[in-house]
This record gives structure tokens, sequence and C-alpha cells, in this order.
């Protein structure tokens, strides 16, 4: 358990990274051919997200921790798919400060719960 955990920890971690490097290019007006691609990764982080949580629902981690990461991966995808429709114009920059935001909280989540699950799954 504590290598699946540690593995989807780095899948999360990396797939944050390529989504912040594309993310600046598309915030900079650049690169914008490549939007399925951070598309892509935003959907593996969540799924690696959801992957986790399962794993802390066995691990018996605090089951509201494991729920709320699985509500906000489906808020995360939800405001990633339908960002480009929200506050169109000069405001935009208020959604895409919201789904940066919201993919950070995604990261945050998962440390968090990769933390509980090796602390539960220590030998004591």
């Amino acid at each position: 358990m504590r290598t699946a955990v540690i593995v989807l920890q780095w899948i999360v971690r990396l797939c944050f990274a390529g989504l912040l490097i594309l993310g600046i290019m598309f915030w900079t007006g650049h690169a914008f051919d490549l939007i399925p691609v951070h598309m892509t990764l935003g959907i593996a982080l969540v799924v690696a997200l959801w992957i986790t949580a399962i794993i802390g629902f066995a691990a018996r981690v605090p089951i509201g921790q494991s729920l709320v990461a699985i509500v906000w991966g489906f808020v995360v995808i939800g405001l990633g798919m339908s960002q480009a429709r929200l506050l169109p114009g000069s405001s935009h920059w208020v959604i895409q400060v919201l789904h940066l935001l919201v993919g950070m909280a995604a990261i945050g989540m998962n440390e968090g719960l990769a933390r509980a699950i090796k602390e539960r799954s220590e030998p004591h």
C-alpha cells in the first residue's frame, strides 16, 4: 500500500508540474494547441487523487478526508471542462486564478491523504 501511495504521489506531482508549465504558457498567450494535453494531465491527476482516496478508505484514514478528495476531483474536472465558458472577456482571469487554486488544493489533498495513509501503514 505504501509503495502504491508513493507512486501516486509522484504521478500527481509530475502532472501538476506539467499542468503548471502549460498553464503559464496559456496565460502568456502561447501553445493553445496543447490544451488537450493539459486536459489529459488534469484528468490523470484527478484519477490518481481518486485512487489515493480509495486506498485511504482501505487504510482507514478519516472517511471525510477520502470523501472530500473524491468530491474535489469532480470539482476540478467540472471547472476545468467549463472554464472557457465562465466569465468570458476581461474578467476571465478570475476563473483562471480559481482554476489554479482548485488544482493546487487537489495537490494538497493528495499529499495529506498520502501522509495519513503512510502513517496508518507504518508498524507500531
